[in-house]
């Protein structure tokens, strides 16, 4: 058993290329400690969100402050702390804050690949 705290992670702002704006991600669960289990605590700036993407893997969002927007191709949803989103793997979506207000998340997936798609 390994016992964490959030505080034992660094949020770092992502370089990554699937999002737009600043977003902050701060892994709790990696490749490190886990062989199928991956979580990260992810802070999106208002107005920031990821493209359009698919996983290869299932993923679920907790919601843990603000106001984010969770889209796929059949509509957009307003969540809020508190909110579970379950993304099916192959399933285009994108998630990120309001145009208002900042917007934070815990990802918890399994390994596989993302990738952006139009």
């Amino acid at each position: 058993m390994k016992v964490l705290k959030i505080s034992d992670s660094k949020a770092e702002e992502s370089k990554d290329n699937l999002f737009v704006g600043k977003v902050n991600r701060q892994p709790l669960v990696d490749e490190k400690m886990a062989n199928e289990l991956r979580a990260a605590a992810v802070t999106f700036s208002p107005g920031a969100r990821n493209k359009w993407h698919t996983h290869t893997n299932e993923q679920i969002l907790y919601v843990t402050e603000g106001k984010g927007i969770v889209a796929t191709e059949d509509g957009e949803v307003l969540v809020t702390p508190g909110t579970i989103v379950f993304i099916p793997s192959r399933e285009k979506h994108w998630h990120g804050a309001t145009e208002e207000t900042s917007f934070s998340h815990l990802s918890i997936y399994t390994p596989g690949k993302t990738e952006i798609v139009e």
